[in-house]
This record gives C-alpha cells, sequence and structure tokens, in this order.
C-alpha cells in the first residue's frame, strides 16, 4: 500500500525517506509500467477536432478499441460522416501470383458502396462498419481480415456465389457484419437514443429548438460573409456590447417574435446554442459542406492545383490551395480550397500539407493533371522544387509559371535595363513620397484638384455626369504589384496640374530647407520635356500590356487563349513601334502646352551633362534621334524581347500543340497531326492504344461536322468549344475531343485566385483578430470566398448535420 499511500512522520528526514523510497517503489511497480505502456498506445484525440486527427487511411489507422472509450461514439460519427475511404487510382498495383498477378478493381466500390474501402498504402480491402464496431480479435484466423490486416486475395472476389466479399457480408442477417451495419444506422439515429426514450420532447418544443438554432445559423452565416468579428470585449449580461453575434441575435428578435420567445434569455439553459464552441461547429458545418460541394463537382474528373504562401496579421505562414478544373457544362473552374499554416516554406513540409489536406478530402494525387505557382525557387526548382516533387509521383502534372507573374517580371525588367526609364521611374517614385507623405499635404491635393475640376467645368472643358470627375491619390509603382506602374503613371496624368500647385506650395510655405528642396526638385523633373515624353511613352506602352495583364487574372481563362492574348500584346506593341511615333509626340507637345513647359527643338544637337557620351562621342546626334530611337525604339524592343523570353511558344511545345486545338476562324488552325502528337507525347495515360486511333477519326468526323454546324462555327476560344460540345450533346459522339479539351483546360494560367484569397485573409484576419486560430480561420475564409456554393446550402441541412456531429442534450 504505501507504493500509492505515503505515511506521515513529524520528523521531517524520516518524511523525506519515505518520499523517496515511496518515489522509487512506485517506478518499480510491473502494474504501473504495464499500464503507463498502453495508456501510451492510445491514439491522442483532440475535443471536438476529430477530423483533423482521424487517419482516413484504413491501413494506417490504428484499432477502434484503442481510443478512449468516452470518445468512441463522436469517433465512429466523424469516420461515418468521412464515408468509406474510396480513393480512384488510375492503375492500383498488382499482386498475387507471379504468372497471373490481379489488381484491386473500383468498380467493386459501386457494388459495394456503403462498406467497401481501400487502402493504397497496404494494398488492401476493408469494411468501414466491422471497423468501427470491432472488438478485440479472438484469435481465431481470419476474424480480423476486413478490420487489420485487410484482404488482398482478389481471385476469390469474382467467384460468384463464392466471392469473399458476399462472404464478409454473410447470408444471415444477424451476421457480424450486418450487424455492425445496423449498429452505424442506430448511432446515427438520434431519435432513438436512450435519453430521448427518458427525456420525451414534445414536437412543439423540438420546433422552438430548430427555431433557436436556426437563428444562430444564419448569425454565424452573415457575420462569416461580411468578414466581422464574431466575440466582444465584454459578452456578459450587463455589457453594454456584447458582440456582434449576440447583438445580431437581438436584432433578429426584435423583428420576429417566435425568434424572440425562443433565444436567449427565453432558451433552456443547456440549449441555448450562443457558445464560442457552437459558434466554431456551425462554421466547421457550413465549411465542410463547400469543401464537400467543390468534391463533388471534381467527381472523377482531373485537377490543378495552385499553390502560393503569405504571411498573416500574426507572422504565421499561411499555405493557400485552391483547386482549378472543368465543371459538368464544360466551364473552367478555379475553387478555393483550403488555407493551411505550414512551419516554413520548404518544398517538402508544402508538399506534405498539400497530400494531407487532398488524401482528406478524398482527392487523389494521381488524378493532377497541371500545377500553378508563382516563381520562387522553392516552387519552380528542377530538381527539388514543389514542382518536381510532384512531378515524381504523377509525371503528368505538369508546371506551369503564372502568366501574370511573368508579365510583371517583363515589365520590370524592361524599365530597369534602359538608363532614363530606370531615372524615370525613381523620379515618379520621389515625386508620389514627396506630395503624399502626409496628411495635410494629401489634404491639400485634394482641395487642389476641386479648384481645377471646378475651372474646368465652368470653361465647358469636361461634363459632370455620375462616376466621373472623381477626386482621386497619386499612386506608388510596386515591383510586386500587378498593374502598379500603369495605375502609377495614369494618376500622375490625371493630377499633374494639382500636384504642380501642391509642390509649389511647398516649396514657398515651409519652413524646413529639406521639405522646400524635395519639394523643388519634384517640380523640376515635372517641368522636364523628358519625363513628360517617357511619362506619355511608357503610358502607350504599359497601356497595351495592362490589357492583357487584366485578362491573365480572370478565373475562366484558358491557357491557349492566354497565349493568343500575348501575340495579340505583341503585335499592338509592334505596331505602335512602326507607326506611333508621330501620334506620341503630337500627344506630347500638346500636353506642354497646355502646361507651360518648355518644348526643345528637334533639330538641335543633343548633349548630356553627366556620365553620359560627349557631344564628339554622340556623333551630333539630334534631339528627335535621341527621344526616337534611344528612347522611343530601344524602350518597346526591350519590352518586345522581354515578352518573347518569358512568353516564348517555342520553349514551351505544350502550349504549342494546344493551340493546334483553338475553333478561332473556323476551325483555321485545328491540326489533327498536332493534336495526335500533343496526345501521345503529353496524355498517354489519359487515352489508351484503343483510343488514340479512335480519336483521330473523331478528329476527322468532327471537323466536318464542325464546320457545317452553326453551333460550332463561331467559337473563339476552347472553352466555348467545350461549353458547346455539352450544349448541342455532341460530347455522345465526340467524347474523347470533350476528355482532350478538359485536359487542355485544367492547365493553370496565374495565380490570381490565390492572390485573392490573400487579399481575403487580410480582411478576415485583421489587426483586432490576430489571435485567430488556423482552422477558424480556414472555414471563415472558405466561406467568405466560395459565398456562391454557401447561398445554395440550407439552414435545415446544417441543422441536420449538426444533430449528427454527437449527441445533443435538446431534440432537433
Amino acid at each position: 500500500i504505501d507504493s500509492f499511500f505515503k505515511r506521515k512522520f513529524c520528523d521531517g528526514e524520516r518524511d523525506e525517506e519515505i518520499i523517496t523510497s515511496t518515489s522509487e517503489t512506485i517506478s518499480e511497480n510491473p502494474r504501473i509500467e504495464e499500464n503507463n505502456i498502453r495508456l501510451s498506445k492510445v491514439p491522442r484525440v483532440f475535443e471536438d477536432d476529430f477530423e483533423k486527427c482521424l487517419e482516413r487511411d484504413p491501413g494506417k489507422r490504428p484499432q477502434i478499441w484503442q481510443y478512449p472509450p468516452n470518445k468512441l461514439d463522436a469517433i465512429r460519427k466523424a469516420y461515418l460522416k468521412f464515408g468509406p475511404y474510396q480513393i480512384n487510382l488510375k492503375e492500383y498495383p498488382l499482386s498475387g501470383n507471379e504468372v497471373h498477378p490481379r489488381r484491386f478493381q473500383y468498380a467493386w466500390f459501386n457494388i459495394f458502396s456503403s462498406w467497401l474501402e481501400y487502402s493504397p498504402s497496404k494494398d488492401a480491402a476493408y469494411c468501414l462498419p466491422c471497423y468501427l464496431f470491432s472488438k478485440r480479435p479472438t484469435g481465431r484466423p481470419g476474424s480480423d481480415v476486413f478490420i487489420g490486416t485487410g484482404f488482398r486475395n482478389w481471385k476469390k472476389v469474382k467467384n460468384g456465389k463464392f466471392c469473399a466479399f458476399l462472404k464478409h457480408i454473410g447470408m444471415d442477417p444477424c451476421s457480424p457484419h450486418n450487424n455492425a451495419m445496423k449498429a452505424c444506422l442506430d448511432l446515427l439515429n438520434q431519435d432513438g437514443h436512450i435519453r430521448n426514450t427518458f427525456q420525451v420532447q414534445s414536437s412543439e418544443q423540438i420546433l422552438k429548438n430548430r427555431i433557436r438554432l436556426k437563428t444562430s445559423i444564419d448569425t454565424v452565416r452573415w457575420l462569416t460573409l461580411q468578414a466581422c468579428a464574431f466575440r466582444g470585449h465584454d459578452e456578459t449580461s450587463g455589457s453594454r456590447n456584447q458582440g456582434n453575434f449576440l447583438q445580431l441575435i437581438k436584432l433578429l428578435a426584435t423583428y420576429n417574435d417566435e425568434v424572440a420567445k425562443v433565444v436567449l434569455e427565453n432558451a433552456p439553459y443547456n440549449s441555448k446554442y450562443t457558445s464560442h464552441q457552437i459558434q466554431k461547429e456551425i462554421l466547421h458545418i457550413l465549411s465542410s459542406r463547400v469543401r464537400k460541394h467543390i468534391c463533388e463537382e471534381i467527381g472523377d474528373s482531373k485537377f490543378c492545383i495552385v499553390v502560393d504562401e503569405a504571411r498573416d496579421e500574426s507572422k504565421r505562414e499561411q499555405m493557400s490551395l485552391v483547386l482549378r478544373f472543368v465543371d459538368k457544362v464544360g466551364l473552367i473552374q478555379e475553387r478555393f480550397f483550403f488555407v493551411a499554416h505550414v512551419k516554413d516554406t520548404t518544398t517538402l513540409t508544402l508538399k506534405e500539407k498539400v497530400c494531407d489536406i487532398l488524401s482528406r478530402h478524398n482527392l487523389d494525387v494521381s488524378n493532377m493533371r497541371g500545377q500553378g505557382y508563382d516563381g520562387a525557387s522553392n516552387m519552380r526548382g528542377e530538381w527539388n522544387g514543389l514542382q518536381a516533387l510532384f512531378m515524381k509521383d504523377c509525371p503528368y502534372a505538369y508546371y506551369v509559371h503564372c502568366f501574370a507573374h511573368r508579365l510583371q517580371l517583363a515589365l520590370v525588367s524592361a524599365s530597369r535595363e534602359i538608363v532614363p526609364i530606370h531615372k524615370f521611374f525613381e523620379k515618379l517614385t520621389f515625386v508620389v513620397n514627396v506630395v503624399c507623405s502626409s496628411t495635410k499635404r494629401h489634404d491639400e491635393l485634394q482641395a487642389a484638384q476641386l479648384e481645377e475640376i471646378a475651372h474646368l467645368l465652368e470653361i465647358d472643358e469636361i461634363v459632370t455626369g455620375k462616376g466621373i470627375n472623381q477626386i482621386g491619390t497619386l499612386k506608388r509603382a510596386g515591383d510586386t504589384r500587378w498593374g502598379s506602374h500603369f495605375s502609377s503613371i495614369c494618376s500622375l496624368i490625371n493630377m499633374y496640374e494639382a500636384t504642380c500647385i501642391v509642390l509649389k506650395k511647398i516649396t514657398n510655405e515651409r519652413a524646413s530647407y529639406s521639405t522646400r528642396g524635395d519639394a523643388d526638385s519634384a517640380y523640376n523633373y515635372l517641368k522636364a520635356f523628358d519625363f513628360i515624353f517617357i511619362l506619355h511613352l511608357m503610358k502607350k506602352i504599359m497601356g497595351i500590356t495592362d490589357i492583357l495583364c487584366q485578362a491573365l487574372q480572370q478565373q475562366s481563362q484558358d491557357i491557349v487563349n492566354a497565349m493568343c492574348l500575348v501575340g495579340t500584346t505583341k503585335y499592338l506593341i509592334q505596331v505602335l513601334r512602326e507607326d506611333g511615333w508621330d501620334a506620341l509626340f503630337t500627344e506630347v507637345k500638346n500636353f506642354c502646352e497646355k502646361h507651360d513647359i518648355e518644348i526643345p527643338d528637334l533639330n538641335d544637337v543633343h548633349s548630356t551633362t553627366k556620365f553620359g557620351r560627349s557631344r564628339l562621342q554622340q556623333g551630333q546626334v539630334t534631339i528627335e534621334h535621341y527621344f526616337r530611337v534611344e528612347i522611343f525604339f530601344t524602350a518597346i524592343d526591350q519590352q518586345l524581347q522581354e515578352l518573347n523570353n518569358r512568353f516564348s511558344e517555342q520553349a514551351i511545345d505544350l502550349l504549342t500543340l494546344s493551340c493546334a486545338l483553338t475553333p478561332k476562324d473556323n476551325y483555321k488552325s485545328f491540326n489533327i497531326e498536332k493534336i495526335c502528337t500533343l496526345v501521345e507525347k503529353y496524355y498517354p495515360v489519359d487515352f489508351n492504344m484503343q483510343e488514340k486511333i479512335n480519336l483521330k477519326f473523331q478528329l476527322q468526323h468532327f471537323l466536318i461536322d464542325a464546320r457545317q454546324d452553326l453551333n460550332l462555327k463561331n467559337l473563339s476560344t476552347i472553352q466555348e468549344l467545350c461549353s458547346c460540345l455539352i450544349a448541342t450533346e455532341k460530347t455522345q459522339n465526340f467524347y474523347l475531343i470533350d476528355r482532350l479539351l478538359r485536359l487542355i483546360m485544367t492547365l493553370p494560367v496565374s495565380t490570381a485566385t490565390t492572390e485573392r484569397s490573400f487579399s481575403a485573409m487580410k480582411i478576415i484576419k485583421s489587426r483586432l483578430r490576430n489571435k485567430m486560430e488556423d482552422d477558424f480561420l480556414a472555414d471563415t475564409m472558405t466561406i467568405y470566398i466560395e459565398r456562391e456554393i454557401v447561398a445554395s446550402i440550407t439552414s435545415e441541412s446544417i441543422i441536420d448535420d449538426f444533430k449528427l456531429i454527437k449527441e445533443r442534450r435538446a431534440l432537433l
């Protein structure tokens, strides 16, 4: 008994001896050591977070009896919510006899859909209901085949009445499998719980419970969609502001007497449905329904992942995962799927996290047909990058560098290579910093704009109207912000006069010599002809590329059309080079005359003051030659060179062959031989040998039919072609073409959707909500971004899921 209870002595030394001896005795107690070993093998289960910590793979998960007894029902419900783990592999591994090897068949899931599972790690079949309600093995051979070791004898499956799966089910209604199936149904049937037998609630009380819960659900939904915080600083009954959640419920109660009678103070103490835990459960159910809807949209189709990472307000690294696929009606969809915290941004960490998310939602990596990342080295590395790691597991998940990032890199590189343009952007940033560095100057800028607009309206140079003549501010150009250079240039041109007025005012009225000096320098920049010339030149060039930048950020953009837009952009820039000089110089000349800027004589000899060439070295170069050749032509040529280098069709064979599918100009580019080469080279696993032969004949029939059918004639993109095939029900005849179109459309174009998700993250996880948990953030972002899917989810369905998660004291 001294092993558990120590004796007390008055003598302190004796007491210390007993303590020492007791601790030694306890450590040597074999029963305690055995108990500690047994407890250490119990899987860790976190309260109300079963879905995250449960293993989906039947071959890896611990046995059900190893979990804590008080958590078993909740764990069983979580597994039943997931359903059987029925992963769809392109090719299951062979096993068994070397002469006649056999493999698992995906079609068996359709026959035994309610219970059959497959473990990729052990290449074995399992039974979910038998696992959930299994007991410790009795030692009888074969008793734990579908529970622990797994079934792998595939030749006994297609064996008529002796089929192993049918024998597992059993002929007797009271067989172990059928009993387990009944136990699953009983577990999900909350109405049959023993508590409800002793504690009978009337239908009127159940209706009140549902109204109360529906009010909480609608409140959670509205607050999440508006990115509002749930909780308040003080939520006690005496608080003047109990937080958005409780205050909104109070507001709803004032408009509806039925709600007012059952919520808050009028609700039973054990079922108010207003606690923080209930809010999280409702939020998680709603986000789970959204992800389930996305998985159902994907189905067995191929998909692409778009991944990016960023830091949130609490300095935690968050990885955003977007899934791109083609839906049933032939439209490209990019769905935000998850945001997860990663401890670092190494390739292995990112890959493990992506694979964990996909496997948890029963999405197979082998169905991946594309990867979209930015140009970071950990993503695009040829040997150890994230794209290389996925290519090892799925060699047909082709990596595409984000087109929008490529375009931004081209713009930044072109602006840095030419010295006058590089200096121009430095001066532009300097002007913006001087004018917008304080709130006082910002107010002065807006006041100057108001005076200018009033003057222009008075002389009838501009007209009034809704949405025009808006007061704005100068914008900074950033290398990492798409389209920021063009926005900065346009804002300065629109507010040129107001900016000059503010700079003159600062020069004349400010006391600080440094402030006056900066303002005077900025004013001199704005009054220089070369600055104005480059300002309008870059507006012309970036105005053309900005159209491409905006188009690349569309979710429904396909990669073939993106390459066509790149080609159009190159052509327009080339036209500007050949025919745009006169129009540009006339525009610059008119601007200078309007704002009293000195225009140099173009026939004079151009000279440089510092770091440039002397007049003798320049060979008597005229000012016109300098601006036309050394700036105008050079800037455009540099831009074209960057676009050619970063969007080279010759360097991307896959895109070149994909252009053979374009239906533009009455299928002028439609090339059957190139299309067949595309399938043979890049998608060999998606078409068997017979389908590759049939594809060529389908293409021949399709080309004749498409040029005669009015519905298929005036199409320009492959997305329009795919949608039209489905709308006209021609996919039954040209199903191989439809499959190929979907594969090409699945390839990513840009990471714009992940960038938008980070914008949403900044709105949701703000400075006042920087302690938000990762799961709460992921659920909130899913609902906030995919609001179209959320609108289709009814509150009644959420109540049903809420009822099934765990036992509730109040009937619903």
